[in-house]
């Protein structure tokens, strides 16, 4: 006698009809879990305070608007490559930034997240 019904197969847009009890189907196993990579270690209190502050009497303008041709005032200290994807916490890594450039960075790495997200869900 069975336990329970047959369920669709719970990755998004797979109908098959799953008898198991895993909950997919064999197209579509679930991935096995591993640790997320290691993201480098922030600096932070008075060395992250030193540090913004050499940063801002170096280079005092926001970096993306001078390429772009505008003269703006610099307020963040933004890592080029994010700490998230590899980059170091260092003077190699940091650029000074305005706030609406920093923004639009920080939207466009948010997207590469979602996409780096989800493409485990993608058919191959």
């Amino acid at each position: 006698m069975p336990i329970a019904a047959p369920r669709p197969c719970s990755h998004p847009g797979c109908g098959v009809l799953v008898r198991d009890g895993t909950g997919r189907c064999p197209k579509h196993p679930k991935k096995t879990w591993a640790p997320a990579a290691k993201e480098t270690k922030r600096i932070t209190g008075r060395r992250l305070q030193a540090m913004r502050a050499d940063l801002f009497r170096r280079k005092p303008l926001c970096e993306p608007c001078q390429e772009a041709g505008r003269v703006t005032l610099a307020t963040i200290r933004d890592h080029r490559i994010p700490l998230a994807e590899g980059g170091q916490d260092d003077e190699t890594n940091e650029q000074s930034i305005c706030e609406p450039c920093h923004a639009l960075k920080t939207k466009a790495e948010s997207a590469r997240g979602v996409r780096r997200s989800w493409g485990n869900y993608r058919e191959g």
